[in-house]
């Protein structure tokens, strides 16, 4: 469940009425096209979590296979993605509760947010497991039944949309990339900030009861959860309601179901989306703690953030990790319209680097395995280096389009600058690294020679 609800958050609910303005109905192409590369990603990982389950898996494979610095960079860079994210889930949670109480002040209800999502994850690893639970039955029963209910407005043509409610929308209004194939690839970095979060099956590996079952089956339904929920509801969403009344800011799902006109179905979606802010917020409280553990017992981070409490929970990276997302509480007050979406493009820039990691790391492992100086992995991925390869190809292309960007080109300059603070960091905290791991220049399982 943790994974099918990092698969479903706000780049759907929310991100994706942008991307429906830019590229009209061929959005629904780009959802496919990076959920292709998404399951290559996800495979390579699998394969190297079968082969060693850790926590804190990303900066440990790329330790490994890469080198210290790779790992202190990746560890560090998937922190700051999560402390990122949860910035702007706050303020979108906030945003939701607007819906209902518009004269609570969106610092108050982002600060409430904050506390108990605190709360719950200082607790117990079984308590954060129970809340995303149910945090992920909420999304994936609702976007079921909205696919349901937008089925039954296709065909049975009941409620105020079943007039104009039909697939031809999906053609109809200038064909299926109606701003040109330019346009639709430009919404893919607002694409693959949707998917940011699929990979935190590999962070929860090291603390799963039976991750040798669980994790090859959570990732092989992924494709299943890509179809269903976001090919699946964006098809039937733009065949109920035409993608020309779709803008910016807007939930499209919300949207959809004002249009249809079924009584209260607006504030129950709206009650959807939000608690996909929490969920998303939730783990990422849960991630950056684990990170910050790892990053510590490596000698890559101050000791004391590593430190457990009773409850053997990383209570005080966990802290210092929230803190910092406390920012988003200010923010409330100051930031522009467009600053929602400069966040989440350095939120997916961190995201193209860890999955960058992940593929390059896969990449190192099959060779070590063809060379014989590791063991193969029981769940190999079925493309082997060649998915890896095309992933990483395709990752480099979002990358320029980002570039390309005036709006999102911001987050390669902030880019620039935590690239110089992790230098400073590695200088300042390399000799503790290789008391912990050897030589800091090197990859710890010393590959051949290329």
């Amino acid at each position: 469940m943790i994974a099918i609800g990092g698969a479903i958050g706000v780049g759907l609910f929310m991100g994706a009425g942008a991307n429906i303005a830019k590229a009209g109905p061929s959005i629904i192409l780009m959802y496919a096209l990076a959920g292709v590369v998404i399951f290559f990603i996800m495979r390579a990982l699998g394969e190297l979590l079968l082969y060693r389950p850790v926590s804190g898996s990303f900066a440990e494979y790329a330790r490994e296979f890469l080198g210290p610095f790779f790992g202190f960079a990746t560890g560090w860079t998937y922190w700051l993605m999560w402390v990122v994210t949860g910035m702007a889930e706050l303020t979108a949670a906030a945003i939701y509760i607007h819906f209902w109480f518009p004269q609570i002040p969106q610092w108050v209800s982002a600060l409430v947010f904050l506390v108990v999502l605190f709360g719950v994850n200082l607790i117990s690893v079984k308590i954060f497991g129970e809340v995303e639970f149910w945090f992920s039955m909420v999304k994936v029963t609702a976007i079921i039944g909205m696919i349901v209910i937008g089925l039954g407005v296709l065909t049975l043509g009941f409620s105020d949309a079943g007039d104009t409610a039909a697939v031809a929308n999906l053609w109809d209004h200038h064909g299926i990339f109606p701003n040109g194939i330019g346009s639709s690839l430009m919404t893919l970095q607002g694409v693959m900030f949707a998917y940011l979060a699929v990979e935190l099956v590999g962070v929860t590996a090291g603390e799963s009861e039976n991750p040798e079952k669980t994790l090859p089956k959570a990732i092989n339904t992924l494709p299943w959860r890509i179809i269903v929920f976001y090919v699946g509801a964006l098809l039937v969403i733009l065949s109920v309601v035409k993608w020309t009344e779709f803008q910016a800011g807007t939930s499209p799902f919300v949207y959809a179901f004002e249009k249809m006109g079924i009584p209260l179905a607006a504030g129950i979606v709206n009650f959807v989306v939000l608690t996909a802010a929490l969920s998303s917020c939730n783990s990422g409280m849960y991630s950056t703690g684990r990170m910050l553990r790892d990053l510590a017992a490596n000698g890559e981070a101050p000791g004391a953030l590593g430190r457990l409490n009773a409850r053997k929970t990383p209570a005080v990276g966990i802290t210092v990790s929230v803190v910092l997302m406390g920012v988003g509480v200010i923010l409330n007050y100051i930031v522009p319209e467009k600053a929602f979406g400069y966040v989440t493009s350095v939120a997916t820039a961190a995201g193209i680097w860890t999955w960058m990691m992940i593929l390059i790391s896969h990449m190192r492992y099959r060779k070590a395995v063809e060379a014989g100086r590791l063991p193969a992995s029981p769940f190999p991925a079925p493309a082997g280096i060649h998915g890896s390869r095309w992933a990483a190809a395709f990752l480099l292309g979002v990358t320029g389009l980002i570039a390309y960007d005036s709006e999102a080109r911001i987050c390669l300059y902030v880019g620039v600058v935590w690239a110089v603070c992790l230098a400073i960091g590695w200088q300042l905290l390399k000799g503790r690294a290789a008391k912990n791991t050897g030589d800091p220049g090197q990859p710890a399982y010393a590959p051949a020679a290329d």
